[in-house]
């Protein structure tokens, strides 16, 4: 199969016009029990795992599990927990929410992901990213100074890997490859389906439009209306490089309850204590009620009933066109129980009225 045109994202004759689809994203944050005692690692590993086995009996489209270094994080390795969803599972799609692609090697990832693809029978994504954090560049032997360069080159080698040629290439930050096959390939036409993860500068979303990828909005702040510009900016980009078209993605937190009062019950403290501890870290404000609030109902915070969060999740995907819709549904230490009850919610309750709200128009 002649693969050197650049390929796109995925299949797009497998997404009819107008679809969209509805994912849920961990990062498989160290939870509490119902007892408020501190969950180990090896607990929130499995319980992800089951959480990932709901969320596919209830009919979500796709599960995103992210990469952290971090002791308040149990996830390390996504590849790994995807695929204990994916023996589990028969449909639901497993990508990366992300795969911090500075820090590690693009041969190696892109062969764990073509080997989760195979295994699951094409169900494997990956989304890249320079992550929010960074304690994975001293871990893994990485200046911080070189943050940009290590980010473009890998990003660059990898595109070039997905066309399942032998690629040649060379850079700063690895050895170079000459005419060098990677293995196992996939049955994807076009490579294994990426995208390209960003926060919100344009440079970042013209460099996803320039390497062929798709695009995800990662909106952990303010209105998700104002990234609208930036899917449009990629749209362009994608238009005037001669490309077939892309998708965009968006990448929300949220929590779904039974009601509107229950989800703010459940869900505040647990938010109030993650963005304490990282306002003591990084020197910023301390979170305040007022300030989620704001979020919940204006914001990035897709938060209360199903009903609610219909309305929201609507609002979002028309105001970005965004042929995909990803919920991180686990916040901080909030208990495994009231995230299996979100999950059941949201695939039960949440999508099945968006996709009647978007049908409306």
């Amino acid at each position: 199969m002649n693969k050197d045109a650049q390929p796109s994202t995925e299949l797009l004759s497998s997404i009819p016009e107008g679809h969209v689809e509805f994912g849920l994203h961990t990062f498989g944050d160290v939870t509490l029990d119902a007892e408020g005692r501190r969950l180990s690692h090896p607990e929130v590993l499995r319980d992800v795992v089951a959480e990932g086995v709901l969320a596919d009996q209830a009919g979500v489209d796709v599960i995103g599990i992210g990469e952290h270094h971090r002791p308040d994080y149990a996830v390390s390795n996504p590849e790994m927990v995807l695929a204990a969803i994916g023996a589990r599972t028969e449909r639901i799609k497993l990508i990366s929410a992300v795969t911090v692609l500075s820090s590690d090697d693009p041969v190696r990832v892109y062969q764990a992901f073509a080997t989760l693809d195979g295994v699951t029978g094409g169900r494997a994504e990956v989304s890249l990213g320079r992550g929010s954090f960074i304690e994975s560049f001293p871990l893994f032997g990485h200046d911080l100074k070189d943050y940009e360069r290590l980010y473009e080159e890998k990003l660059d080698l990898f595109m070039k890997l997905r066309t399942e040629e032998p690629v040649s290439w060379t850079g700063t930050v690895r050895a170079p490859l000459e005419r060098q096959s990677v293995f196992p390939t996939t049955a994807h036409e076009h490579g294994l389906p990426a995208w390209v993860a960003v926060g919100g500068s344009p440079q970042s979303v013209v460099r996803a439009a320039s390497h062929g990828a798709g695009l995800e909005l990662a909106i952990i702040g303010g209105a998700p209306r104002r990234f609208a510009p930036y899917a449009d900016l990629f749209r362009r980009e994608v238009a005037e490089r001669g490309l077939e078209p892309r998708r965009v993605a968006v990448h929300v937190h949220g929590f779904v309850a039974d009601t509107d009062e229950e989800a703010m019950e459940l869900y505040y403290p647990h938010w109030e204590a993650a963005f304490t501890k990282l306002a003591r870290e990084r020197g910023g404000p301390l979170p305040t009620p007022e300030q989620f609030r704001q979020e919940a109902v204006h914001g990035a915070q897709h938060i209360g009933s199903p009903e609610t969060v219909a309305r929201r999740v609507a609002d979002t995907v028309r105001a970005i066109g965004a042929s995909r819709f990803g919920l991180k549904y686990s916040n901080a230490t909030l208990p495994h129980g009231p995230m299996m009850r979100s999950i059941e919610l949201y695939g039960s309750r949440v999508i099945p009225l968006v996709r009647d709200m978007l049908s409306e128009g």
